[in-house]
């Protein structure tokens, strides 16, 4: 099994199901994927509405934690990452949120030249195939498949139409020319199953004959020759293997584990990597940190009506939803019910929206692990461009052993700030008339939570992560200190080595991750090949025209 490939792809998640359909895509390369994980073909992650069951099976994560958070009360937050293929595109939660047009732009800004909007927005519609149809900002044909859901639930329309009565605009598309604004939400799901990057790239391509994937193989360290990556050490089957690479090795293991097989490998910050007896390859003290997620916390609400879908969390009727998708591919089985979703900001002097909403017609934790007793709806809500900074580190040179993460949750001000504004701002959603005739008692945080050092106290007990860690490798100008990858996704200061998935962003989006880490690794594969990239778009996006001196 000592053999070679041109490029070798370490990680089957987002970013490298979509490499690997695009490096083979011509036939003139040799490719092997490499995944720890094993075959996605569980009922329960092909199923939309199942969603939460994958995300807490030890099969199929990475079943990592954070270190005790010092502004979460000393918390520790379960981190699952995807260890199947499709990586956390099989766990997740099924939505399909771009990011603000600005967002790309501020990349731009911190040094990844190429990255703008402009840039991006061909690959984000060369990516999608969208059920409802192309136009200037989505995609059509595309192996990515995208839909709206059916908006059954009442529930929906009274929390788009509460949004409007506070004051609050409507927006066509989230994903289109105007992310600000309340509306319907986009979901990765086709032909009733879930559309992770394994369906819609790896499956497609593997009938290619220069097309290679092994599972259950866990990648230990990157092999040099000097500076130069000539291939990667892996173990299978209990032995250890060496698999060269002619051309490239592109790491895709996500915000965790690319950090990690990095410093494993010697790359990072020369310190950290002598106290742990690991030869310095090149000193990049950016390896691993300016980690960053998504917090949020769940505004739960009673329901005076048995609408919610409470009435489907029987044995019974979950049995009964579960036969009906398995025969016809439909009803609440092919939905995540995070059907309507909101961005709004939470202050005047914001420029775009710095607070995102999924509304669920159901009172429960998003991993599925704590439900309320009762009839009841929520709204998970949460500042979205954090301040707070952390880092993914060495706790020993044995890849075997996990690494230190710690997110430093709420350790900037400013964040208290934004997450007072949620508690406060969604309360007066709720308040509105269009939810009077659902409208029971405040489940969480509680009616009695007002002052800033009760919200405080409730946000320190009960935010949860979003699961979205990124920009632990960020990308950046190669005289960047603080860089990892340059604009092209080349590790800087070594040869053949490449980083392509949510580590290398500059700064959070403000929105879920998936579909951005998915746009990151179409635009690398072309950078990869040595492409010219897709013509930018001269697609307008909107920004509020009084942001300044408005809230909304």
């Amino acid at each position: 099994m000592d053999d070679q490939f041109d490029y070798v792809i370490v990680g089957a998640g987002s970013a490298g199901c979509v490499m690997a359909n695009r490096l083979s895509q011509d036939g003139r390369h040799r490719v092997l994927l490499l995944e720890f994980g094993g075959p996605d073909n569980s009922i329960f992650i092909q199923m939309p509405t199942a969603l939460s069951i994958p995300m807490n099976n030890p099969k199929y994560i990475w079943d990592y934690h954070s270190e005790p958070e010092p502004g979460l009360g000393g918390r520790a937050l379960h981190t699952p990452r995807g260890k199947v293929l499709g990586g956390s595109s099989s766990i997740n939660g099924l939505v399909y949120i771009r990011g603000n047009p600005l967002d790309f732009d501020r990349w731009r800004d911190e040094g990844a030249s190429g990255w703008s909007y402009a840039d991006v927005l061909p690959y984000f519609r060369r990516a999608e195939d969208r059920a409802e149809g192309p136009d200037a900002y989505r995609g059509s044909g595309g192996p990515l498949k995208t839909k709206y859901g059916a908006l059954t639930n009442p529930l929906h329309d009274a929390w788009m139409k509460a949004a409007q009565a506070a004051g609050y605009p409507m927006t066509e598309d989230v994903n289109g020319y105007q992310q600000e604004g309340f509306g319907r939400m986009d979901m990765t799901v086709g032909e009733g199953r879930r559309w992770s990057a394994a369906n819609a790239y790896l499956k497609p391509a593997l009938g290619r004959k220069n097309l290679e994937v092994r599972t259950r193989c866990l990648v230990t360290r990157i092999e040099w020759s000097g500076r130069r990556a000539v291939g990667v050490r892996c173990v299978q089957g209990g032995r250890e293997v060496l698999v060269r690479a002619r051309a490239e090795v592109i790491l895709a293991g996500g915000a965790i584990n690319s950090p990690h097989l990095l410093k494993l490998s010697g790359i990072g910050p020369a310190d950290e990597l002598k106290a742990h007896g690991v030869a310095v390859v090149a000193d990049r003290p950016g390896v691993g940190e300016n980690l960053q997620d998504h917090l949020e916390f769940y505004f739960q609400i009673a329901s005076k009506k048995p609408v919610t879908l409470y009435s489907a969390m029987n044995p019974l009727a979950k049995a009964l939803i579960g036969a009906r998708w398995i025969v016809f591919k439909d009803g609440l089985g092919a939905t995540n019910h995070f059907e309507s979703c909101g961005f709004i900001r939470s202050r005047p002097g914001i420029r775009y929206p710095d607070i995102q909403y999924h509304f669920l017609p159901l009172a429960v934790t998003y991993d599925g692990q704590s439900m309320a007793k009762e009839h009841g709806f929520q709204a998970h809500v949460g500042p979205m461009r954090t301040k707070s900074r952390g880092w993914v580190r060495l706790k020993s040179p044995d890849p075997m052993v996990k690494p230190e993460i710690r997110f430093n949750y709420m350790s900037h001000p400013d964040d208290w700030t934004e997450m007072r504004a949620c508690v406060r701002l969604t309360r007066e959603i709720f308040a509105q008339a269009p939810f009077d005739p659902y409208r029971g008692a405040e489940l969480q945080p509680g009616a009695h939570v007002l002052s800033d050092a009760q919200i405080d106290a409730f946000i320190r007990d009960k935010a949860e992560t979003a699961y979205h860690p990124s920009c632990s490798c960020r990308m950046g100008r190669a005289d960047d200190p603080m860089a990892v990858v340059d604009a092209q996704t080349r590790v800087i200061g070594v040869e053949g080595l490449r980083v392509a998935d949510a580590s290398i962003m500059p700064s959070i989006t403000t929105g879920n991750l998936n579909a951005p880490t998915i746009m990151l690794a179409e635009k690398a594969s072309d950078h990869i090949l040595g492409r010219e990239p897709l013509a930018p778009s001269n697609a307008d996006y909107f920004v509020a025209p009084h942001w300044q001196t408005a809230q909304r």
